[in-house]
């Protein structure tokens, strides 16, 4: 996600083959299916992942291997009707279960296609199978839901899910707005695959994560057919609807580019969207292979919203980005998507990464170079909001992205680099970026590795910039 510059704490930086198991489970007979007594100890999951800032986000008991959603959405009448199959795992035994959904109406559930109970409290959808679940088993959950999505309220104040726009959505889901539009385990800790089959009125078109498989219309509505295959945090997920431009080619990696973009902003993203793939041949070299079959950019036109947002593959744009918020979201395919953080606390993997990421590109294309980036941003006063708190652990859910987290966790990387010299850092980035491929990090992990590759004990200069609650002194 991208922070705009000067403006501290703005954030980032129908189904076609409907289950027929679905179709005749009403609410009010559900709720009553698999109804009994108490659970036994240790059979349910539990409501949250244990994530200290956001900890109902997520689910205990399974991992989602695979999202398969159906949506229709009628962007006059701003109804969406939904189908969600997800294929599990179960991580312990389970007789009950949650999803997160936030609003929506759901009309029924089926557990490996029996009908199951459910209730929901809050953005809790419960969910108690009529036959408990084995511990280590796959099994599949289909859901039925529909209604008028829209956005929840992020603790910084900034809108985030399902966002409506005037010629459809703006669909964003960090950092927990997955749940307003599909059921999901939606922490970053789980991560999956996906299919989606978005159907919209003609004339508009809909974009998800990865690669395009089909588009047809018929009778007034055009189906898109979308696939990531690689694993992806639900955050990540988009299903962004408008009236879009849209341009494909390869690169000549056999990368497949798919940018959808609003007229009203096409003269203005098309010299930054022509770069893209020198952008992202420039980072390969830098961070290595990149990690998806397909790439691009949505760029609709949405004022209110204040954000991009890195959704995998194809970076969410409210507005035509300029070339340095191009580089920064294409950074995070990387470091954020590709590597995944682990707790919410340290996004600064996320988005002190992809910042210095925007530094490295100044430095290397007749900008200034990282250090003088560096320095400027250090000569600022204590009292200044950029050391307000540490970017290592900001403390709440309202700071996580916060100016410190950028700029404060690109600094630490750069002392990094004056710590270890280039050829050390450049190779741990990348092997930052192959050891946890379609995984996760953690600052500890990060640490470890930087000390291994540079054979020095850097355990004080990460204390210093990630955890110090004041200006720290430079070196």
């Amino acid at each position: 996600m991208t922070r705009p510059p000067g403006q501290p704490a703005l954030r980032r930086s129908t189904t076609l083959r409907r289950r027929a198991v679905l179709a005749a489970v009403p609410v009010a007979a559900a709720a009553l299916l698999g109804a009994g007594g108490p659970a036994a100890p240790g059979t349910v999951g539990a409501p949250g992942a244990g994530d200290p800032y956001f900890p109902l986000s997520g689910n205990g008991g399974y991992h989602v291997r695979h999202y398969d959603l159906s949506l229709r959405y009628d962007t006059g009448s701003r109804h969406l009707d939904g189908t969600a199959v997800l294929s599990a795992d179960a991580t312990q035994p389970l007789t009950r279960f949650d999803l997160d959904l936030e609003g929506m109406s759901v009309t029924g559930v089926t557990v490996e296609r029996t009908p199951a109970a459910f209730r929901r409290e809050g953005q809790e959808l419960v969910v108690t199978p009529r036959h408990a679940v084995r511990a280590g088993h796959p099994f599949r959950i289909a859901v039925a839901y529909q209604g008028t999505p829209g956005p929840v309220t992020d603790p910084d104040g900034s809108p985030d899910g399902w966002i409506p726009t005037d010629d459809g959505a703006f669909v964003a889901g960090e950092p927990q707005g997955a749940m307003t539009w599909f059921p999901a385990d939606a922490h970053p800790k789980d991560k999956s695959s996906y299919d989606f089959t978005l159907t919209v009125p003609q004339g508009r078109t809909a974009v998800a994560n990865g690669v395009l498989l089909s588009q047809r219309t018929a009778h007034g509505w055009t189906t898109f057919r979308w696939r990531e295959s690689r694993p992806m945090a639900a955050y990540l997920a988009t299903a962004t609807i408008g009236t879009f431009q849209v341009q494909r080619s390869t690169t000549p990696d056999g990368i497949q580019v798919y940018n959808a973009v609003d007229p009203r902003e096409a003269r203005a993203a098309a010299p930054v969207l022509k770069q893209l793939p020198s952008v992202l041949a420039w980072e390969s070299k830098l961070f290595g292979p990149y990690p998806y079959r397909a790439a691009g950019a949505i760029v609709d036109h949405a004022p209110n919203v204040g954000y991009e947002l890195e959704t995998q593959t194809r970076p969410l744009y409210d507005s035509a980005p300029d070339l340095r918020t191009l580089v920064h979201e294409s950074a995070h395919q990387w470091f954020g998507d590709s590597v995944s953080l682990t707790a919410w606390k340290d996004i600064w993997l996320n988005e002190g990464f992809a910042t210095y990421a925007e530094w490295l590109y100044a430095e290397q294309h007749g900008g200034d170079s990282a250090q003088k980036t560096f320095d400027a941003l250090y000569a600022t006063p204590a009292d200044n909001a950029m050391w307000a708190y540490p970017p290592g652990d900001p403390g709440n859910d309202r700071n996580i992205f916060g100016t410190p987290v950028y700029t404060r966790g690109a600094m630490t990387l750069h002392e990094l680099r004056r710590a270890v010299g280039d050829r050390d850092f450049f190779r741990i980035l990348r092997a930052w970026a192959a050891d946890h491929r379609d995984g996760h990090g953690t600052t500890a992990q990060f640490t470890k590795l930087a000390e291994q590759v540079s054979g020095k004990r850097l355990d004080t200069l990460f204390h210093t910039w990630l955890f110090t609650k004041t200006k720290p002194n430079s070196a």
